[in-house]
């Protein structure tokens, strides 16, 4: 076995891990460091980020990011029906119907029980 094979793949989880890691090092020896209240306050999750992880939260946002999950990840099957719509036919057209059909009903039962609404 020749290890030489194996370099372009090396070279690739090298490159790969330079890309994620590089500009986050790169942001915290160059970025500025001045905290204030408005950065450390609550932001979209309603309580304070450096608290006591065992405390009660409101569970409304994670009732809306499950949400937003769910529908965005039902969204991503109108690509691959999209760029596939010339071979699949009038019957991959209604079942693709069918399927937006109950993400519809989905929304809309979502929407009238007030799931969507933060108050």
């Amino acid at each position: 076995m020749n290890l030489d094979q194996y370099f372009p793949i090396l070279l690739f989880i090298l490159v790969g891990a330079g890309v994620g890691v590089g500009p986050m090092l790169i942001g915290r020896l160059l970025g500025p460091h001045r905290p204030d209240a408005a950065k450390l306050s609550p932001y979209e999750c309603g309580f304070e980020a450096f608290e006591d992880a065992r405390m009660q939260f409101d569970v409304r946002y994670y009732l809306v990011a499950i949400l937003f999950i769910l529908f965005d990840l039902e969204v991503a099957f109108l690509f691959p029906w999209a760029v596939s719509f010339d071979a699949i036919g009038v019957s991959g057209f209604l079942a693709m119907m069918v399927f937006l059909g109950i993400l519809v009903v989905g929304f809309v039962y979502e929407w009238t029980k007030g799931a969507l609404d933060w108050e």
